[in-house]
């Protein structure tokens, strides 16, 4: 596989506070990941040093074969290194056609082509084919802000996609959806980014989640990795169990299983 990022002895830190210390992580091209910790474990500050919302203090962000420290990050999203937010990044009073509308214009247009018009019958065409990727469609001329929260998540990572991403770094995508929705957005998200053959990383705390849509692990604690390994071992892990998931549930289940013996 192709190595899609590199991130060595990466380190942050806030004059005497450590918010990330020695981070060493390798991503292969297609590889979904799921990063897990509990909040404060440096998760977002990793996700941020990455896309270039936060200098990292030293350490090396090599992205396809190119140093990314100190580019901005609209530099970043361009080279096809993109993220999401746990709130969507949305125009709330523009329908949602217009908001992909806008991305895609902003994303293929520069310099004196940002005078050409927006709307135009190719680019509407394009846009309604990434409505239909992301089974947003039947809302297509519906307000943002009257959206349900599990489709404007799906807008904004379809905002997100237009570039057509070689990475994609998502923050708690499930964040704020219902558990009836869960499972169904995240086969919408998951097979739309199979498509378009998107290597993803996601931040989440819903174990079902990342059990079912993972197949590597990274585990954060007070700003290292405790963990990097595939989805069972992982959840098997003793720092992860007792840092993340928490002993509690597992002495539970333990004790649950003694007694059924």
């Amino acid at each position: 596989m192709t190595n899609v990022l590199q991130v060595t002895d990466l380190h942050k830190s806030f004059g005497g506070v450590v918010a990330a210390d020695n981070i060493n992580i390798s991503v292969d091209e297609q590889e979904i990941i799921g990063i897990i910790g509990a909040n404060g474990a440096g998760k977002t500050t990793f996700v941020n040093m990455v896309t270039g919302y936060m200098p990292p203090t030293s350490g090396a962000i090599v992205f396809k074969g190119q140093s990314i420290i100190g580019l901005q990050p609209r530099d970043i999203t361009k080279l096809g290194l993109t993220r999401t937010f746990q709130i969507p990044q949305v125009f709330l009073s523009e329908s949602v056609f217009d908001n992909l509308t806008l991305a895609y214009g902003i994303a293929e247009q520069s310099g004196i082509d940002l005078f050409k018009p927006l709307h135009t019958e190719k680019r509407a065409a394009t846009v309604d084919a990434h409505l239909e990727r992301y089974q947003i469609k039947e809302y297509r001329d519906m307000a943002a802000s009257a959206l349900p929260q599990g489709v404007r998540k799906l807008l904004d990572i379809a905002m997100a996609t237009v570039r057509r991403p070689s990475l994609l770094m998502l923050d708690e995508p499930t964040s704020g959806i219902s558990v009836e929705e869960k499972f169904n957005i995240m086969d919408i998200i998951m097979n739309a980014l199979k498509v378009e053959n998107t290597t993803v990383l996601f931040i989440e705390h819903d174990m079902e989640i990342v059990e079912r849509y993972v197949s590597r692990v990274i585990a954060f604690y007070q700003g290292e990795v405790i963990c990097d390994a595939d989805t069972a071992t992982a959840m098997q892990n003793p720092k992860v169990r007792e840092f993340v998931l928490g002993q509690d549930k597992y002495n539970a289940e333990a004790s649950g299983n003694n007694g059924h013996a």
